[in-house]
C-alpha cells in the first residue's frame, strides 16, 4: 500500500470511528437515564412513566449539548497543531473546559429535555427555569454530581481505550519492522553465497557460470515483487523454491534433485515469505555438499490438526555430518521470524531422517490462517 493509500484510509475511517463512539456515549447516557429513573422512583414512589420520560430526555440532551461543548472546544485548543480537525474531535480538553460545558450543558438538559419530557408524558412540572431560585440551585447541585461522575466515567473509558489502542498499534508496528530487518538480512545472505559460488565456476566453467547467472537474474526478478508483502499463497512459495533450486542445479548438476509434494487444499493458504528457502539453503550446504554423489530434496506440505506441517527433507549427511564452521544464519532467522509471528504457537525442528536414505528432515509448525 502506497502511503497516499494509507493517508486516505486514515481519514475515511477516523470519522466513522468517531461517530461510532458518539452514538455509543448517546445509547449509554440514554441507559444511565433508566437508571436514574428506576431509582428515582423505588426511592420517593414517582410515577415510573413520567420519571422515565424526564430522566432519559434530560440525559439525552445533556449529553448531547456536553459531549459537542467538549468536541468544540478540543477542536479550538488544538487547532494550530498539524493532526487533523478529526483527530483533535476525539480529544479531550481538560477539566478547566469540561467543568462550564457541564455546568451548561446540564441546565440546557433540564430546561429542553425536561419539556421533551412534559410533552412526553403529558404532565407538568416547574423547570429550571420556572422554578425559584433555591429550587434551580438545588437541582443544579444535585445534577452536576451525576454529571461530572458520568462525564469522567466516559472520560476514563475512553482513555483507557485510546491507550490500549495505542499499545497495540505500537506492538504490531514493532512485528512488522523485525520482520523487514530480518528480510533484509536474509536476502543478502543468500544472494551473497550465490555470488560466491558464480565466482568458483567462472573461473573452472564459464559456461555453467553463465547459464548460472542467467538463472539467477530470472529468480531475482520474480522474487522482487514478493519479498515485498507480508505473506504469500504456499503455493507461490513452492514456486519461488522451485526457481531457486533449478538455480542450484545449474551448479550442482546432477548431484541435486529435487521433489515437490503440495496438496491442492492447501495452495492458497497465506504463508510468510523467504520461509522455506534457508531451510533448503541449508539442507544443501549442510546436506548434499558434503556428498560426493549428492542427494534429493523433499519438500512437503500437510495439515495436521490446526496446524500447517512444511518439511525440508534431504538425503544428504545428516546432523553428524553438519559443518562446524557454519553459523546456521538461516534456521536462526527463520526461528527468530516464527516466535515475531506466532510465538509459541510456531516451531521449527531438525532431527535426523532415520532411515535407509539418511539424511536431515526439517519440520516447521505453524497454525493455519
Amino acid at each position: 500500500m502506497t502511503p497516499h493509500a494509507e493517508a486516505v484510509t486514515e481519514d475515511t475511517s477516523l470519522p466513522a470511528a468517531l461517530g461510532t463512539r458518539f452514538a455509543m456515549r448517546g445509547l449509554r447516557s440514554a441507559g444511565f437515564g433508566v437508571i436514574i429513573a428506576v431509582c428515582l422512583t423505588l426511592a420517593f414512589g414517582w410515577s415510573f412513566r413520567s420519571t422515565l420520560a424526564h430522566s432519559v430526555c434530560i440525559a439525552i440532551v445533556s449529553w448531547f449539548t456536553i459531549d459537542l461543548g467538549r468536541m468544540a472546544a478540543s477542536v479550538w485548543i488544538h487547532r494550530r497543531e498539524p493532526p487533523s480537525a478529526n483527530r483533535n474531535i476525539g480529544r479531550w480538553p481538560g477539566w478547566p473546559w469540561m467543568l462550564p460545558i457541564i455546568l451548561v450543558g446540564t441546565i440546557v438538559g433540564f430546561s429542553v429535555g425536561g419539556s421533551v419530557g412534559d410533552w412526553l408524558s403529558g404532565t407538568y412540572t416547574p423547570g429550571f427555569l420556572r422554578a425559584t431560585w433555591s429550587e434551580a440551585l438545588a437541582v443544579l447541585l444535585l445534577s452536576l454530581v451525576p454529571g461530572v461522575v458520568i462525564t469522567y466515567w466516559f472520560y476514563s473509558r475512553e482513555t483507557i481505550a485510546a491507550t490500549e489502542a495505542a499499545v497495540q498499534t505500537a506492538q504490531r508496528q514493532a512485528a512488522e519492522h523485525q520482520l523487514k530487518l530480518l528480510e533484509s538480512q536474509l536476502e543478502p545472505h543468500m544472494l551473497f553465497n550465490t555470488l560466491a559460488n558464480l565466482r568458483v565456476l567462472i573461473g573452472v566453467d564459464p559456461p555453467r557460470a553463465q547459464a548460472m547467472l542467467d538463472q539467477l537474474i530470472a529468480f531475482l526478478r520474480a522474487t522482487l515483487g514478493a519479498s515485498r508483502v507480508s505473506s504469500h499463497p504456499l503455493a507461490t512459495e513452492f514456486t519461488r523454491l522451485a526457481d531457486y533450486l533449478a538455480l542450484m542445479q545449474v551448479r550442482m548438476g546432477e548431484r541435486l534433485q529435487a521433489h515437490f509434494d503440495l496438496p491442492d487444499a492447501l495452495a492458497a493458504l497465506a504463508v510468510p515469505p523467504l520461509l522455506l528457502q534457508p531451510v533448503v539453503e541449508n539442507s544443501i550446504k549442510h546436506g548434499l555438499e558434503p556428498k560426493v554423489e549428492g542427494g534429493r530434496i523433499d519438500v512437503s506440505a500437510r495439515r495436521d490438526g490446526g496446524q500447517l506441517v512444511l518439511e525440508v527433507r534431504d538425503t544428504g549427511a545428516g546432523l553428524s555430518g553438519m559443518r562446524s564452521d557454519g553459523t546456521q544464519f538461516g534456521l536462526m532467522q527463520v526461528r527468530e521470524r516464527l516466535a515475531t509471528l506466532y510465538g509459541a504457537n510456531a516451531s521449527l525442528e531438525l532431527v535426523n531422517a532415520g532411515d535407509a536414505e539418511g539424511g536431515t528432515r526439517a519440520t516447521l509448525r505453524l497454525p493455519l490462517p
